[in-house]
C-alpha cells in the first residue's frame, strides 16, 4: 500500500486533531499506521522512558523504521540500554550519526558544550543531532514521524497537538497528554525496563556532558539538560524537518 496524499494545511490538521480528540494512545498509533503506511517512521533517544513508545508502536507495526541519532557522546549506560531494548523488542533500528567525528568537531570548534553560551550549544546540536535527523527522514522517505514527546516536558511542547506539521512531515505524538504516572504504569504493566540512570536521579538524559541528576532547586526536569541554558536540542523544533537548511559538512 502507498501512503495517502494529504493536504498540508491548517484545516487538515484541525480535522485530524478533532478526529483523535477522544482517542487513546494505542488508537492514535493505529490511526497513524493506517493513514501513512510505509511513510511512517518513529524516533527514539533511548532515554529514561523510551521503552513505552518503542513497545507500544512495535506491538502494532513491528518493522517500523526506528531512527536513533547517536551523537557519539552518550553515556555508556545508554548504549547498553539501547542494545537491550533493540534485542528485546526486535527493533528495525536505523542509526544515524554526524558525518563529522567527535574528534574532528572538537579540533575545529573546541568543546562546544563547555563554552557556556546558547550559540555554541546550538552549533553542537545542529552538527550532532539535527543534521543526522534531517538526513534520516529524507533517506527513509518519511511522510510522518511518531515521537514520544509529552506536553509537561518543555514550554515548547505545551503548545503542540497530537498531530502537527514539522516542515513537510506530519509529527504524531500519541502520549502528548500523558502524566508521569501513566508512563510509569505502562512500564509496570508491560514489564518494561527504564534507563538505568533513573536510579541515580536522572529524569531525562541525553549526552553525558549535558545531562545531570534532578536537584531540589530545579523548577523543571529540563533544567537538568544543556546547563539550564535551553530546553530543546532542536530535533523537534519547527525548522528541523523536511524544509530547514541542512548542515553542509563539505564547508569544513
Amino acid at each position: 500500500m502507498t501512503s495517502v496524499r494529504l493536504k498540508h494545511n491548517e484545516a487538515s490538521l484541525t480535522e485530524m486533531n478533532q478526529r483523535l480528540a477522544n482517542a487513546d494512545a494505542v488508537q492514535i498509533v493505529q490511526w497513524a499506521v493506517d493513514t501513512f503506511n510505509e511513510g511512517l517512521v518513529m524516533s527514539t533517544s533511548f532515554g529514561i522512558h523510551s521503552a513505552v513508545m518503542l513497545h507500544m508502536v512495535t506491538q502494532i507495526v513491528p518493522d517500523i523504521p526506528v531512527i536513533w541519532v547517536d551523537t557519539g557522546y552518550l553515556p555508556s549506560t545508554t548504549y547498553l540500554f539501547a542494545e537491550e531494548l533493540a534485542e528485546t523488542l526486535k527493533l528495525n533500528l536505523k542509526v544515524y550519526q554526524s558525518p563529522i567525528s567527535p574528534a574532528r568537531m572538537e579540533a575545529l570548534y573546541g568543546r562546544l558544550w563547555a563554552q557556556d553560551d546558547v550559540e555554541s550549544l546550538n552549533r553542537y546540536d545542529q552538527i550532532r543531532k539535527v543534521e543526522p535527523m534531517q538526513r534520516a527522514l529524507r533517506e527513509l522517505g518519511a511522510t510522518a514521524w511518531i515521537a514520544g514527546l509529552r506536553s509537561n516536558q518543555t514550554d515548547y511542547r505545551k503548545s503542540l497537538e497530537v498531530v502537527n506539521l514539522q516542515g513537510a512531515i506530519y509529527k504524531i505524538l500519541p502520549i502528548l497528554n500523558w502524566s508521569s504516572k501513566q508512563v510509569y504504569d505502562y512500564l509496570v504493566t508491560h514489564d518494561l525496563p527504564y534507563h538505568p540512570l533513573f536510579d541515580e536521579g536522572y529524569v531525562t538524559v541525553g549526552d553525558w556532558h549535558s545531562s545531570r541528576p534532578l536537584t531540589a532547586t530545579d523548577e523543571n526536569e529540563r533544567d537538568t539538560r544543556f546547563q539550564g541554558l535551553k530546553q530543546e536540542c532542536g530535533i523537534h523544533l519547527p525548522l528541523t524537518a523536511g524544509e530547514s537548511e541542512s548542515f553542509d559538512s563539505s564547508s569544513l
